[in-house]
C-alpha cells in the first residue's frame, strides 16, 4: 500500500507540473499574441525522448489524453459547420479545393520521394503540407474579429473541403499502414470509405434529430451524452479502419442549433486541457537531437508551402469576388499548419523515422508564422 501510494504521489506530481506549465506557456503566447501550439511542441521535446528530464511516470496517461485531445479537436471543429453548410462547401468549392490539394500535397510527396522515402511515406508527408490548421485559423479569426470580413467564406470553404478530403485520406492510409493482401486492403479501404459515408450522410439528413434527441436543459445531461457519443463514435470508427478523429468530427457535424454552442461552451475546457496535452506528447515522442539536421529541409518546405497557401487563398477569394488586399489578407490567413500535420506525422513514424522531427520542425515554424503573417495585412 505505501508503495502504491508513493507512485499515485508520483503520478499526481509529475500531472500537475506538467499542466501547470502548459498554463504560463498558455500565457506567455496570449501576452505575444502567438499561438500556443509551438509552445507546446517545445515543451515536449524538453521533456520527452532525449530531452532535458525525460518524465515516465505520467507517459501513460498523457498518451490517453493526447489521443482525447485529438478527438475534442476535431469534434469541436465539427460543431462549427451544419450537414446544409458542408453540401454548399461541396458544390461550390469543389474548384478551389482541388487547387489547394495540387498546390499543397504536391510539395512534400516531391520532397519525399527525392529524400528517396516510400511512396506511402512520401504521400503522409504530402498530407502534412497539404492539411491548414483549422484550429489556430480559427483562433486568428476570432482573436482579430475577421469572420465577418468579406474574404472568410472562402477561406472557410476551403477549411471544410480540406476536413473532408481528411476524412478519405487518414482511413486509406491507416488500412495501407496495416498491410494486408490486395484483396483485403481493398475489402478495409472500401468499408472504411463506406463507413464515412454513411455517417456522412447520417449527420446531413438526420442532424436536427440527432440534436433533438441530445438537447436537454441540463448542462450535465448534454456534457455526458456528447462527450461520450464522441468517444463511442470514435471508437466505433477505429474499429472499421476509419480514423477515430474523423468519426468524432462527423459527430460535430450532425450536431447543430442551439444544442451545439451549448455544447461548445461546455466541452471547450475538456479540448484545452487535452489538445494541450496531445501537441505537449507529440514533442514527448520526438528526439530532439535529430531536429537539427532537419531543420534546412523543414525551412524550404515551410517557405514553398507558405507561398502555394497564400496563393491558394488568394485565389479562392478572388474567384469569390473580394478585392486584392481582402484576398492578400485571406492568403495569409491560411498558411498555419498544425493540429492535422501532427496526426499524420504521427501515423507515420514508425513507417518512416524521419518523418516526425521532420514533421515536427515544419508545424513549429509554420504555426509561429501563421498568426503572424496573419496580422500583416489589416
Amino acid at each position: 500500500m505505501p508503495e502504491h501510494n508513493g507512485s499515485l504521489s508520483a503520478l499526481f506530481v509529475e500531472l500537475g507540473l506538467i499542466i501547470a506549465g502548459l498554463a504560463v506557456l498558455a500565457r506567455l503566447a496570449r501576452r505575444y499574441g502567438i499561438s500556443a501550439i509551438p509552445l507546446y511542441l517545445l515543451a515536449g521535446l524538453a521533456f520527452g525522448k532525449g530531452g532535458l528530464s525525460p518524465l515516465e511516470v505520467s507517459e501513460q496517461f498523457t498518451r490517453i489524453g493526447s489521443e482525447i485531445g485529438v478527438l475534442l479537436l476535431l469534434f469541436m471543429l465539427g460543431l462549427e459547420y451544419t450537414g446544409e453548410e458542408l453540401s454548399r462547401s461541396l458544390k461550390s468549392g469543389i474548384a478551389g479545393g482541388a487547387v489547394d490539394f495540387i498546390l499543397n500535397f504536391t510539395p512534400g510527396l516531391v520532397t519525399g520521394l527525392l529524400l528517396h522515402w516510400s511512396t506511402l511515406a512520401a504521400a503522409l508527408l504530402g498530407g502534412v503540407t497539404y492539411i491548414s490548421s483549422s484550429g489556430i485559423i480559427a483562433k486568428v479569426l476570432g482573436e482579430l474579429k475577421r469572420y465577418g470580413n468579406p474574404e472568410t467564406p472562402s477561406i472557410l470553404s476551403l477549411l471544410v473541403l480540406e476536413d473532408l478530403a481528411m476524412a478519405l485520406y487518414l482511413p486509406v492510409v491507416a488500412v495501407l499502414l496495416a498491410g494486408g493482401s490486395p484483396s483485403r486492403m481493398v475489402i478495409s479501404v472500401s468499408v472504411a470509405l463506406l463507413a464515412v459515408g454513411a455517417v456522412l450522410f447520417m449527420a446531413i439528413r438526420y442532424g436536427q434529430s440527432i440534436s433533438a434527441f441530445v438537447s436537454h436543459e441540463s448542462d450535465e445531461i448534454v456534457l455526458l451524452t456528447t462527450f461520450g457519443a464522441v468517444l463511442l463514435v470514435a471508437g466505433l470508427a477505429q474499429h472499421v479502419n476509419v480514423s477515430s478523429a474523423i468519426g468524432a468530427f462527423l459527430v460535430g457535424i450532425a450536431i447543430s442549433g442551439p444544442i451545439a454552442h451549448q455544447a461548445e461552451r461546455l466541452l471547450s475546457p475538456l479540448r484545452d486541457l487535452f489538445a494541450a496535452t496531445f501537441f505537449f506528447f507529440f514533442g514527448m515522442e520526438v528526439d530532439p537531437s535529430s531536429l537539427p539536421a532537419v531543420l534546412p529541409l523543414a525551412g524550404l518546405l515551410a517557405v514553398i508551402t507558405a507561398g502555394t497557401k497564400i496563393l491558394t487563398g488568394y485565389w479562392a477569394a478572388k474567384r469569390a469576388g473580394c478585392d486584392q488586399h481582402a484576398a492578400l489578407r485571406g492568403g495569409l490567413t491560411f498558411i498555419a499548419r498544425g493540429e492535422f500535420s501532427i496526426v499524420i506525422a504521427g501515423l507515420g513514424i514508425t513507417l518512416e523515422p524521419r518523418l516526425g522531427p521532420l514533421a515536427a520542425a515544419y508545424v513549429l515554424l509554420l504555426a509561429i508564422a501563421g498568426p503572424i503573417l496573419a496580422r500583416v495585412v489589416r
